[in-house]
């Protein structure tokens, strides 16, 4: 398990463990499971997907390290 946490200007979105996370990339989307190599990358516009559920972003950054995925970014409402 990873422990997830996505922010976006107004609110934490999410703030818990989950399997995996697939996020839109700017060079492309990719998937972020147990034990990934740490990592920081910019985000675009796409959606967000972990654990069953989806979340519509306009952009951001992802930072993993040591099995903790930081998200921020910005929610497209």
């Amino acid at each position: 398990m990873m422990k997830l946490k996505i922010v976006s200007p107004e609110k934490i979105e999410f703030d818990g463990e989950v399997e995996s996370v697939k996020v839109p990339g700017t060079q492309g989307s990719f998937e972020i499971l147990n034990n990934h190599a740490p990592i920081i990358s910019t985000l675009q516009k796409g959606m967000v997907e972990y654990d069953g559920k989806q979340l519509a972003i306009l952009g951001g950054f992802v930072e993993v390290q040591k099995n903790v995925v930081s998200l921020c970014v910005e929610i497209n409402e």
